[in-house]
Formats: C-alpha cells, structure tokens, sequence
C-alpha cells in the first residue's frame, strides 16, 4: 500500500487478527463478540479515550435504545447492565402550539417502550468491556489514513508516527466519514462501487431543560416529547441526572431559518412566537442556541460493503440514517448481531460470510433510512393532525384487543425478529388503510373488528 517500510513502530503483521477501525457502539460491540468467539482483535480509534475527557456540548448526549439494539446487547451478555443505565419512554408527548400537551402511548402492550440512554455512557460501558479481554488490544488516538484493502492492512498515525498494521480482514465501524468505505470508492472498476449522499434541508441544534430542585425533572420524565410546528419541531429526550436533552430540527432557509436567526433579538421573537409553554424550561436558551453546533443531517447509502474478501463496512460506515425513528444506533446494533448469527454459518471464510451479510443487510438498511424520512414528516407534520390522532387511537385498541395486531412502529421498534423491510411494507399498507377510513366522517361507526380484518388482510397482501 506505501513504498515506505521503515515504520519505527510497526506492529508485527497477524494473519489470524480481526483489525476494527472506529471503536463507537458498532464497533465496540463487535470487538466484544469476536473476543467471545476467540479472535484476536486490533481496534484503531481516532479519537482519545472518551472516558478521560468531558463529552462536547451539543453533540447528540443520549439516543433512543429499543429491542433491536437490545437483543444484539443481549447476544453479548450486556443487556440488563446497559439497561440499568436507561429511562423508558413510554410514549410521544405531543407539545401542540396553543393547545394542551397529550400523551401518544408507542403501544398498548405495557413491555413495549423504548428507553433514553447516553451515548456516550453507552459508549464507555461497552469499552470498560473490551479491556476486560486479553484478545482485544486498543489503540486510541490513531488515525487510519489508509486501508489497502486487498491485504488487509492500515497505515496509521499515533503521536506524529507513520504506523502499518495487518490482519485477516479489517473492518470498518467508524461511521458516516468511514476511511474504509472513501478506500473502496476509488476500484470502482473492480467493485462496483455505488454511493450517494442525500442531506435534509434541514440540520439541527442542541439545548437543554437543566434537573429541577434535587435532580428532579421538570416536565412528564417517561416519554419523548415534541413540539411539532409544521416546517420544524423540537423534541426531548430524559436524561438520568434529571435533565433533558432537547434537539431543535430546524431548516437552513426561509424567514425564519437557522440562517436568519442571527441575533439575539430574532432568536427571541421566534422562540416566543413558536415555544412559549417551553421557555419557562430553558432561561438559558439564548447562550445555548448561540454557542452549541449547527449539525447536518443525511442519508448514506452505498454498495458493495465488502472488497476482496478482505474489508467490510458495516454501522454508519455503510447506512448513515437521519435520527427521526430511533433506530440509527439500533440498525448498527443490530448489524453486530446478524453478523454473528451468519459467522456462526460461514466461520471464518471471510468472503462468503462478508457476502452473506452485505446481501442480507442491504435492503433491510435501506428501508430503514427510507422510513427515518418519512417519520422526520411524520413528527414535524402529522402528530397533532386530526385523522393521525384517529389512526393512533384505533392502533392502540386493535393491539390491545387482538394480540397478533402490530402497528408499523411496533413492527419496526419492538420486534426484533421481523427484518426492517418486511415491518416497512407491512406497515405502510396498514398506514395507508387506517389512515383513509379514519378520515371518513363516519369513522366512529366502523367497527373495531373492521378495521382489524381489513387491516389484516392488506399488511399479507
């Protein structure tokens, strides 16, 4: 891959070694699951050791962990210790403009919830893990500037040092700007390498509802709250110190975008035109607003994941997804999961085992990121709309009163068993059905039982 051999701290090459480049939630957990099959694993992190530094403000501090993401913890024994660490949200709480708020239940089944849990105390949890393995070594502050990817082999930097590195496969798990997935786009030729790029018109910025008196949180602590506005909305995510973590979607353009909220004035006006029942919550939003990131939203799709047998790509590396459903983490989460499950089938014959995976993953990822989109319009657009609310309200009687009944939402979050593709197309013919007879002027006549045959018989068609 370089002509310059004379590296003064290369490691020694291993052919039996897994190198994993990124030591986030995908790849961590995966380094954990090949140490507990017996591989000897290498993990290269650009970044320094989390654990020793303060978290940057407004950078996504907790995500949404649902049943994908938890049975992939629970293959590696991690489960109830991930779990002591979370708050259930039970459901949305709707923050209407001008109206009271109301709860929206995810499910009427009571095990249905998904939970509030910090990235980055997720993240040092599942490192605290991996040192307790002989097999795994890991190397922070070593930046991958290069992958040969038919050897196997990296070229990194650590501490002003050229560094090379080889193993029987390298795996990339280091998320949207992956270094092994930009080292595939130029063999084109060779694997018809397919990328695309898709950003929102949209971005996001990170505020916060500090813990009341004695830690104690000062709106409803189980459940995710929104206050959807049309074009834009804020939500809010508990935290377990009593806080909250609130994320502004927001457009770039128009009158009123984040390029026009330039002053402290602007900023003002907007917020108490659009948020007055929050800004009681949130005295210090102005210095928030002003000092914390504007983030990108995007989509990232490509194909293949693997090359030559050697590399693959998995996570964010390969299916970066905006955050409207929750299941970005999951989705990577998950990935470790199937992976294991196929190793189990191929062993260590890396091209067919990275083959089955990239096959077996890339369609179900793609509708994720799919459904991602199209919950973004429907949190922003639909959740206090009339035929919506409807729909929601004959969701919840129809699973509370037919047991094999399943919304898209629970299809997608709470069960793990059925793929992302399947739940997407199961579930949007339901959603369309609901929806069309909710808004009939006589949809408080149409029997329950109606709606369960009818929508039934379409999610199998």
């Amino acid at each position: 891959m370089t002509e310059e051999k004379d590296y003064s701290n290369t490691v020694k090459n291993d052919s039996s070694k897994i190198i994993i480049v990124g030591a986030g939630l995908c790849g961590s957990l995966l380094a954990i699951r090949l140490a507990q099959h017996g591989f000897r694993i290498a993990v290269y992190e650009k970044r320094p050791d989390m654990r020793t530094m303060d978290v940057d403000a407004g950078r996504s501090i907790n995500l949404a962990l649902s049943a994908r993401g938890l049975k992939a913890l629970h293959m590696a024994g991690l489960q109830q210790k991930v779990i002591d660490h979370t708050i259930p949200m039970k459901g949305r709480m709707i923050h209407p403009l001008g109206a009271e708020a109301f709860l929206s239940p995810y499910s009427s089944r009571p095990t249905d919830y998904i939970n509030s849990v910090s990235r980055p105390g997720l993240n040092q949890l599942l490192l605290d893990e991996m040192e307790g393995y002989d097999d795994i070594d890991i190397h922070f502050e070593a930046r991958v500037e290069k992958v040969d990817l038919k050897q196997a082999t990296i070229l990194y930097s650590k501490q002003g040092d050229q560094r090379e590195d080889s193993g029987a496969v390298v795996i990339g798990t280091d998320g949207a700007g992956s270094i092994v997935r930009r080292s595939m786009m130029p063999h084109t030729g060779e694997l018809l390498f397919n990328y695309s790029q898709d950003f929102l018109r949209h971005g996001y910025k990170e505020l916060s509802i500090h813990a009341g008196p004695d830690a104690s949180w000062q709106i409803e602590k189980e459940a995710l709250h929104i206050w959807p506005r049309g074009e834009f909305m804020i939500i809010a995510l508990p935290n377990l110190d009593g806080s909250f973590t609130l994320t502004m979607f927001h457009p770039y353009g128009s009158d009123i975008g984040f390029h026009a909220l330039n002053t402290q004035a602007k900023v003002e006006s907007f917020f108490n035109e659009y948020y007055p029942s929050l800004l009681p919550y949130i005295p210090h939003y102005q210095a928030e607003f002003f000092e914390n990131p504007l983030g990108n939203l995007g989509t990232i799709k490509c194909y293949p994941w693997q090359a030559f047998g050697k590399s693959l790509i998995m996570g964010d590396a390969s299916h970066s997804i905006v955050p409207f459903y929750g299941q970005g983490m999951n989705a990577s989460l998950e990935d470790v999961r199937i992976f294991d499950e196929l190793l189990e089938v191929h062993g260590d014959d890396w091209t067919s085992l990275f083959t089955a995976f990239q096959d077996h993953r890339k369609e179900n990822t793609d509708a994720i990121a799919d459904l991602a989109i199209d919950n973004f319009y429907e949190m922003r657009d639909h959740v206090d709309d009339v035929a919506f609310i409807r729909k929601r309200k004959i969701e919840m009687q129809l699973e509370q009163n037919f047991g094999d009944y399943h919304s898209k939402y629970s299809m997608v979050t709470f069960q793990p068993e059925l793929s992302y593709r399947d739940a997407m197309l199961k579930g949007r013919r339901q959603d369309q059905l609901l929806l069309e007879m909710c808004a009939k002027p006589d949809f408080d006549q149409i029997p329950l039982e109606t709606f369960y045959k009818r929508a039934k018989a379409i999610s199998v068609a």
